[in-house]
């Protein structure tokens, strides 16, 4: 029997990933690598968790391995699983042994969409174990120094039914995200959008406006994701109103009361 385990080079972040520091998350993330411990990243979507992973990732010198988490997500589907190719049967390593074995930095996002079951298996690398059974390989796999466990997780969205135990909770430390400061969110969208400074300070200053509406039926407001979309399609080109109507108001709401103060709210400024 063969074992397959995929290369490092897949997972390798060759240029580095522009992130901008709000606090003091990357002193936090440097110094829990350093002393081999897990961290748990909490905030509304499209804020910046994945990105700062991939940062710090690019920064330490480390690969990074991602798994985004699913109800359907099953303790084979992060360890791997006996395959037939051909006339053989091959074991082929999943991502949560790949990134033991290669030392890399494994990122479960919105770790609370997987099921309870599951997440058991984590459990041995988040404490001063570092250690991956894998009973099917009849085997025990020592996580190396340079191995990190990252999970992240929208607070937003939790509910009874989707909220991480407090026996998970209490392996990691844990570092809160938030929309970042308008002068730092309109570096960020002017960066990544290509944008400039006057139509870039006008796309943040809508999103604080859109943001202000999640006490009147709006889940969740506008992320600096959704901005840099809407100031690529400026960049592009794109009539301002026409951009802003695709960017956020037919993603954030079917509500026609709300898409009409979406659009009052971007007719001020475009």
């Amino acid at each position: 029997m063969r074992q397959l385990t995929p290369s490092v080079e897949d997972y390798t972040i060759h240029r580095e990933p522009f992130y901008r520091a709000v606090a003091d998350e990357i002193d936090i993330f440097e110094n829990a690598w350093r002393a081999r411990l897990p961290v748990l990243l909490k905030g509304p979507t499209g804020c910046g968790k994945t990105r700062f992973v991939a940062h710090m990732a690019h920064r330490l010198g480390r690969p990074m391995v991602t798994v985004a988490c699913h109800e359907d997500l099953s303790a084979s589907d992060l360890l791997g699983r006996y395959l037939l190719t051909g006339d053989e049967t091959v074991w082929v390593d999943g991502p949560l042994t790949t990134a033991v074995r290669h030392g890399a930095i494994v990122y479960l996002d919105e770790v609370v969409e997987a099921r309870k079951d599951t997440l058991v298996v984590i459990h041995p690398l988040t404490d001063d174990r570092r250690i991956l059974p894998i009973d099917r390989l009849a085997t025990v796999l020592e996580a190396p120094a340079e191995f990190m466990m990252v999970v992240s997780y929208n607070p937003g969205y939790q509910s009874v039914l989707k909220e991480l135990k407090p026996s998970t909770r209490q392996r990691f430390l844990s570092v809160d995200f938030r929309y970042p400061p308008p002068d730092i969110e309109r570096e960020i969208v002017q960066r990544e959008a290509g944008l400039d400074a006057e139509r870039g300070g006008r796309l943040v200053k809508i999103g604080e406006k859109i943001r202000n509406l999640t006490d009147r039926g709006l889940e969740e407001g506008v992320s600096t994701r959704l901005l840099v979309y809407c100031g690529k399609l400026l960049a592009q080109g794109v009539e301002p109103r026409s951009a802003c109507r695709a960017a956020f108001t037919r993603t954030l709401t079917d509500d026609r009361d709300l898409g009409r103060t979406i659009d009052e709210i971007v007719a001020d400024y475009f």
